[in-house]
C-alpha cells in the first residue's frame, strides 16, 4: 500500500493487457485483479480513474464475450 499526493491509500496493482493487443495505439484496456473486484482502465490514459467491476459480473462478461467471439 502506498499513498498518492492527495494522501489517499493507493494499492499497487499488477496491470496487464490482452495478448490480442497489437501495441499500435489502438483501443485497448488493462485489467488488474483485486480480491473482490477486477479493476479496468484505459491503457492509453492510465492517469484516469479505473473502473471496479465485481468478480461475478466480470466472469459473466467474459463468458458472454467468449460466446460472441467463438
Amino acid at each position: 500500500m502506498s499513498r498518492d499526493v492527495t494522501g489517499r491509500n493507493v494499492e499497487i496493482l499488477a496491470w496487464f493487457k490482452s495478448s490480442y493487443s497489437a501495441g499500435d495505439g489502438g483501443q485497448c484496456i488493462e485489467v488488474a485483479m483485486h480480491p473482490h473486484t477486477v479493476q479496468v482502465r484505459d491503457s492509453k490514459d492510465t492517469n484516469r480513474p479505473d473502473l471496479a467491476v465485481g468478480s461475478t459480473a466480470w466472469t459473466a462478461f467474459l463468458g458472454f464475450a467468449v460466446n460472441r467471439l467463438g
